[in-house]
Parts: C-alpha cells; structure tokens; sequence
C-alpha cells in the first residue's frame, strides 16, 4: 500500500492537472478489488498485490512507494489510450 504522504502528494499533483481528473477516477475504479468500500481505508486503490507487481517491475523491488511523476505519466498514457480506442470504436460503428 502507498503510503499516506505519497497519496497526498499524487492527490495535490493531480488537483493542479483538471484534465486527468476523470482519467485518475476511471482508473481508480479500474483497479480497485470488488468491494473496496467494506475494508479500511474505504478507499478505491489498488491491492497491495498490485501496486507490489508494478513497483516491482517499475523499478527493480517493492521497498518504495512509485514516484509521482510516473503515476502522472501512466495517467497521461491510459487518458490517450482511451481517447484513441474510443474513437476507433466509433469509427467502426459508422
């Protein structure tokens, strides 16, 4: 699990970004275990399973929260990622 201070800062780095706002809660949702709201921290993140594997293969260990920066940049890509298949689904459709 992250730790307090880096949810706080990933919490003010994405209040200076509006545009990532409904990227940052589509992938909350994405990535939260099925019923998250009936265990503490009542919050939708990402299992401690998870966020292991990602830092794991981010950066080499599990030892250490991921950097801000990085969570910026993997929202900034599922956002275009989005976009982009969003839009060929329209295509196809006509």
């Amino acid at each position: 699990m992250m730790s307090f201070s880096t949810l706080a800062k990933l919490f003010i780095a994405l209040l200076a970004r509006p545009w990532l706002w409904a990227t940052a809660v589509r992938q909350a949702v994405r990535l939260a275990p099925i019923g998250w709201w009936k265990q503490p921290p009542f919050l939708p993140l990402p299992t401690p399973a998870y966020i292991e594997f990602r830092t794991t293969t981010q950066y080499g260990g599990t030892k250490r929260d991921p950097e801000i920066h990085d969570i910026i940049d993997y929202l900034e890509w599922a956002r275009d990622w989005h976009s982009t298949t969003r839009l060929s689904r329209r295509g196809r459709r006509g």
